[in-house]
């Protein structure tokens, strides 16, 4: 079984209660950003990951705006899953933006990175990065593994959110950036069945189709795109 959560931020308790505790060999869970147990290299952080890649199951993540993107590019990527993937040792993996993944017979588009709202208070290279925004190159692959995939997938699975989800809710803030425009396109084109999205700490279902996820743990249904 697939199952998704929100934010973790480097904390392990997501990890040790509730549905994650009984999850078994062949599970897989998908965290949708800020995973952030790639954020200091510090002894106690690698204790974290040591803890993580011993688990039975597979964890997936997004990467939203608390990752350091300078400790996470040195690990390669490679195609696994049917998209392209950092592997991390272990059963954990970070997933690159703009890839489709197959897991279990359905296809989860997977489409991580979004904009500090307090980045002028953080330190570049500290505790922010440039790289939290998504690049050209990122944008591309997007496309091109939609077009492989015929514009349909099972799942959305983003850290932000289109602002179309957002416009008439309490989970608005800041302005509009080019990812929430790239997402905004990709609700016009795109033929999916439901959309997740993380990064606003709440758990919020927005419509049938749409849902802010972030302490929830969501088993995933085997729902087909909408034509």
């Amino acid at each position: 079984m697939v199952y998704i959560t929100g934010d973790t931020h480097g904390e392990l308790e997501r990890f040790k209660q509730g549905r994650l505790r009984w999850l078994r060999k062949n599970d897989t869970v998908i965290v949708l950003g800020d995973f952030g147990f790639v954020w200091d290299g510090s002894k106690q952080e690698a204790a974290r990951l040591k803890w993580l890649r011993k688990r039975r199951y597979t964890i997936l993540f997004l990467d939203g705006t608390h990752e350091n993107y300078d400790l996470l590019a040195q690990y390669p990527a490679e195609e696994k899953f049917g998209g392209l993937v950092q592997p991390l040792g272990g059963n954990l993996y970070h997933v690159c933006r703009g890839s489709v993944l197959e897991l279990e017979g359905r296809r989860y588009l997977c489409f991580g990175g979004g904009e500090s709202q307090d980045k002028e208070d953080r330190e570049p290279g500290v505790n922010w990065w440039p790289q939290e925004m998504p690049s050209e190159e990122d944008f591309a692959r997007c496309e091109a593994a939609l077009a492989a995939n015929g514009h349909r997938v099972e799942y959305v699975l983003t850290h932000d959110a289109p602002t179309r989800f957002l416009d008439f809710t309490a989970l608005k803030r800041g302005e509009n950036n080019r990812l929430h425009e790239f997402l905004d396109r990709l609700v016009e084109n795109v033929a999916y069945s439901r959309w997740f999205f993380g990064c606003y700490h709440k758990d919020v279902r927005i419509s049938p189709r749409t849902e802010c996820v972030f302490c929830r743990v969501i088993p995933m249904d085997g729902a087909k795109p909408e034509k």
